[in-house]
């Protein structure tokens, strides 16, 4: 039996994957399935483990597979084994003699990898606090629609240095983008991440200040401040308020340059609301690609 296609992390996978992803997405939103099957899932099914809270994930998977003509069965730690100490493992056994494709949302990166180590169907990761790869490519996606081929453009993240910052950093490296993170001290991106996207030759950097960082950019993307599970809100509040994505930091970045946040957002916080609800957002397109970008996900892993 060959190994199963996992869709864990962007760094996973080379460039020719994740555009062969993408390409595939854009051809399902268009309605011009790649291999002449409308419903190239039908018979599928997916099953999706949720630990996390979620809107966007659990409605856009569902949508999406059942759109591509499979069947999705939901599952959460109240209502499954797991949440009364059966094992990732027996679990990712399990499930692989019940379903063909295993998404999860889950805060320990750990989990993800093993359910993906002991599953015989592909894994897909739905977000850790580690990285959130389904959504970035729904970034790039987005960004491309927007302002054509993002190789040699210029993204700049305020806020911050998150598990979206996280596979913002795998995307430049892959899709050849330069990527400018302005961070607060506290606040950014792991020191070891940084050193991968420098071993690969990726143009990624990390500045203090926002206006550096944005300063004649194609896109900028933030976040909110405080995650599911963040404690010292105060402090984060502090820190992070220079880091605001607001109209004068906008001005900023280069004519055209589109905004991006992954949602939910909360205005007047990590952006105002003059921004995500301006000409310039593309978040509403953002999140609809999260549909399209994970059809593309899954048709990949499902051969």
């Amino acid at each position: 039996m060959d190994a199963p296609r996992h869709f864990l992390d962007i760094d996973r996978l080379d460039e020719a994957t994740l555009r062969h992803i993408l390409d595939w997405a854009a051809a399902l939103k268009r309605g011009d399935s790649p291999d002449g099957d409308a419903r190239p899932l039908a018979g599928r099914t997916l099953a999706m483990i949720f630990e996390k809270p979620s809107t966007r994930t659990r409605v856009s998977f569902e949508v999406g597979m059942q759109q591509l003509g499979g069947h999705v069965v939901v599952l959460s730690e109240t209502n499954t084994q797991l949440g009364r100490g059966e094992t990732v493992a027996d679990t990712a056994r399990v499930l692989s003699r019940y379903v063909d494709v295993i998404m999860i949302r889950t805060d320990d990166p750990e989990r993800l990898d093993e359910l993906a180590a002991h599953a015989t169907v592909p894994v897909i990761n739905g977000l850790t606090d580690r990285s959130h790869p389904c959504q970035v490519m729904a970034d790039v996606m987005t960004f491309e629609e927007h302002r054509g081929p993002i190789a040699g453009r210029v993204v700049a993240w305020s806020g911050d240095g998150n598990n979206v910052a996280a596979s913002w950093i795998h995307a430049a490296v892959r899709f050849r983008f330069t990527l400018r993170l302005a961070c607060p001290e506290p606040f950014g991106p792991p020191p070891a991440l940084l050193d991968w996207a420098k071993a690969e030759g990726g143009d990624v950097t990390l500045v203090r200040h926002a206006a550096e960082a944005v300063a004649g950019a194609d896109c900028v993307v933030t976040d909110v401040w405080v995650s599911m599970g963040n404690e010292d809100a105060e402090t984060r509040h502090r820190l992070l308020a220079p880091y605001r994505v607001d109209e004068a930091l906008m001005a900023r970045a280069a004519d055209g340059a589109v905004f991006m946040h992954c949602l939910p957002a909360h205005r007047g916080e990590e952006v105002t609301g003059a921004v995500i609800d301006g000409p310039r957002s593309a978040v509403w397109d953002e999140a609809e690609n999260r549909l399209h970008a994970q059809k593309g996900i899954l048709a990949w892993c499902l051969g």
